[in-house]
């Protein structure tokens, strides 16, 4: 399931390496680990996603390639999983972050000491810029709590993605073993 999965939604590693503008990167993107399905490499690749989808800004897929590529992890994976920011889960993810970090430093978790941002969808640009002016308003315990959750989602993705690859293959194995008639 796992492999079978993630081949429909991602591109074929031949086309991938076949294109110009990965063409031109050489023999950096051209390790089979960054584009093959095995356990470990998709596990690293979910983790990798995970943190680096709470990079702040658009610079969240780049840092996932920057981590992707020299620990040789899935990329189109790690590229994909930072998808679960979006417009809608951000804020809530950011003070889910600040809760943590306070929670770390042990401050009060409860209050936010400035209040809460609110997205204006007919001025785009103004948006951005209050919410990078809200998120400099909350300071050091969006920070560690940053950190803290990106690493949090990424072991339990990581763990998740091996638990659930193992279970997989446990389960088709002891199904491919009832329909050959063995013994369990």
């Amino acid at each position: 399931m796992p492999r079978k999965f993630f081949r429909k939604y991602l591109p074929d590693a031949a086309a991938v390496r076949a294109n110009k503008f990965v063409a031109m990167f050489g023999s950096l993107l051209q390790h089979p680990n960054l584009w093959h399905l095995n356990r470990d490499s998709v596990a690293g690749a979910v983790a990798i996603g995970l943190f680096s989808g709470l990079v702040p800004g658009p610079l969240q897929m780049l840092t996932a390639a920057l981590l992707a590529v020299p620990l040789r992890r899935n990329l189109p994976v790690a590229l994909l999983t930072t998808f679960y920011t979006n417009p809608f889960t951000i804020v809530p993810l950011y003070v889910l972050a600040y809760g943590y970090g306070s929670l770390l430093l042990g401050g009060n978790a409860g209050a936010l000491p400035v209040e809460p941002f609110a997205m204006n969808w007919s001025d785009w640009g103004g948006s951005l810029r209050g919410l990078a002016a809200w998120t400099l308003e909350l300071g050091k315990p969006l920070l560690v709590g940053l950190i803290a959750l990106a690493l949090t989602l990424a072991a339990a993705g990581y763990a998740a993605v091996q638990v659930a690859w193992r279970a997989y293959v446990v389960l088709a194995w002891r199904a491919r073993k009832r329909r050959r008639g063995e013994k369990t």
